[in-house]
């Protein structure tokens, strides 16, 4: 799927849905696009895997908030879907300061023969009525109608960077630089302080929150990730106010690697819990590590994601890539990890057979049923025919935001304005 170069084309989230059926972005323009999966035909077994647009809608548009003389962008900052309870759909759509409930629903009948309208919509005059009709529903063509069923305002003094619905589905948290919300679906005026991490004297503040997670199973624990490279897991059970954590899960630096550079560059930009609960994953500027829930001193494994650009740190900070915020996600075994990288490369581990391949999503390798060829990085001395140089690397082409479908190996990678949806090949 290709979108034109205008800036508010640029894709700043995707997500599928809990059957991986739907897939949802959201852009710097505050448009969600959700896709849907062509179903298979017999004649056409090849074409099952496809997405199609399914629906666009305008989530959030720019604000002015006069109080403090800013600007509020429209920018969807993260999509998160409800499972599915009924015929329609329900997803939360985020902007950095309003979250959105937007029921998702299709329409193939419309109602006819109304007794006080005329067939254009026009009212009757009641006194010219003499016959009662009673109205028929007539298939039309399939409309399928987004419509915004909450509004979550007012509550963040701070940009959201993430939003979770919890396990119970009747609650989801927000969370911003210091402080996460706790709402319940059904009360838009009032949610509750769970995590507040601001300093008394602003001047003391020394970390703030990058992400937060609800566990997939345990409605009463989230984590949150800091960009002092710690996450730590809460319990709702202990206290009202998480502010004192149940873990706390830290890798010591190693004095060795220290330079000017290492706070930033352990800052964690995702945090993202397992399928199964039992692990967590977190994406820092260089690595993806998983930590075992039951070990908080290091992670269990430890991947370099673009070890390479560690000599070039300097020029990135010049440039500001070294503050760009990749993320994370799993497959749905929990067997392979995946993130993105610069040049439109992707990174996939694999933590059974300690394999990895880089991949690139790019306009020449997008043409249907083409085979990625994995990529290779080579940093001076003699370069390979098929290695590109860590000098000629594009960093203006980012893979900062992916997706997998919960049970096939189906992804879905944003490079800037372009998505891109890559499958195993069938044979």
């Amino acid at each position: 799927m290709q979108n034109s170069n205008n800036t508010p084309d640029i894709i700043s989230t995707v997500e599928f849905n809990h059957t991986g059926e739907l897939l949802a972005t959201g852009d710097k323009g505050g448009r969600v696009v959700i896709f849907q999966r062509e179903q298979e035909s017999k004649n056409q077994v090849h074409r099952r895997g496809e997405y199609n647009v399914y629906s666009t809608f305008q989530s959030h548009e720019p604000e002015f908030d006069y109080l403090k003389s800013l600007e509020i962008e429209e920018k969807i900052n993260k999509i998160r879907w409800l499972p599915q309870q009924n015929a329609a759909y329900f997803l939360l759509s985020t902007n950095d300061k309003t979250v959105k409930l937007w029921k998702v629903s299709e329409r193939d009948k419309r109602p006819e023969g109304y007794n006080l309208k005329d067939e254009e919509g026009r009212l009757r005059d009641p006194a010219t009525i003499t016959t009662l009709r009673v109205p028929v529903l007539r298939p039309m063509d399939l409309m399928v109608e987004a419509t915004p069923r909450r509004v979550f305002a007012n509550a963040h003094t701070y940009h959201i960077n993430s939003i979770s619905v919890n396990s119970d589905y009747e609650t989801y948290m927000s969370a911003d630089d210091l402080r996460i919300n706790l709402w319940n679906f059904e009360i838009t005026n009032q949610s509750f302080n769970i995590v507040d991490i601001k300093p008394a004297n602003m001047e003391e503040l020394t970390e703030v929150i990058t992400a937060a997670e609800f566990h997939p199973h345990h409605c009463n624990t989230f984590v949150y990730s800091s960009s002092k490279g710690t996450i730590r897991l809460c319990d709702m059970r202990a206290s009202a106010l998480c502010d004192r954590h149940t873990k706390f899960f830290e890798e010591p630096e190693d004095p060795s690697n220290r330079s000017f550079f290492s706070e930033i560059i352990s800052s964690i930009s995702d945090v993202k819990f397992s399928h199964s609960g039992r692990y967590i994953m977190t994406r820092d500027y260089l690595t993806v590590k998983v930590w075992d829930l039951n070990m908080e001193n290091r992670p269990i494994e430890t991947y370099q994601v673009h070890d390479y650009l560690r000599s070039k740190l300097c020029s990135l900070y010049e440039n500001d890539c070294i503050f760009d915020k990749f993320e994370c996600v799993w497959n749905g075994s929990d067997s392979v990890i995946m993130t993105g990288s610069y040049n439109n490369f992707f990174r996939m581990f694999d933590r059974n057979t300690k394999r990895d391949v880089t991949l690139e999503a790019s306009r020449e390798n997008s043409k249907p049923r083409a085979i990625l060829k994995p990529r290779k990085v080579c940093v001076g001395g003699k370069r390979r025919k098929d290695e590109i140089s860590v000098d000629s690397l594009d960093f203006s082409k980012k893979i900062l935001h992916t997706a997998w479908h919960p049970s096939e190996n189906i992804i879905a990678v944003a490079a800037t304005n372009n998505l891109y949806i890559f499958q195993d090949k069938v044979n």
